[in-house]
């Protein structure tokens, strides 16, 4: 009787073994996907401030465009003005 129980205690031992297998495989399973949402999130996030961080920067080159031109025109007139050029209205 003696090599049955060893039997059956080494099959019981197995079973336990194999359950605990599979639950440290399903957690680490969870561990990674949990992992894995918050860098696709992580991920989304960085890619929103970097589109708002360009139409920023695409407002104040346009702004800066507008001032430069601006200032070239003024500089023009003033020139037109000086040489007696400016247009009589």
């Amino acid at each position: 009787m003696s090599s049955a129980k060893q039997d059956f205690n080494a099959g019981q031992s197995h079973g336990q073994g194999q359950a605990k297998t599979e639950e440290w495989i399903a957690s680490t399973k969870d561990t990674a996907n949990a992992a894995r949402n918050k860098t696709a999130s992580a991920a989304q996030s960085v890619e929103e401030s970097a589109q708002q961080g360009r139409d920023q920067s695409a407002g104040f080159i346009q702004q800066t465009g507008e001032q430069v031109k601006n200032v070239a025109q003024g500089a023009v007139d003033s020139v037109k003005n000086t040489l007696g050029m400016a247009e009589k209205k």
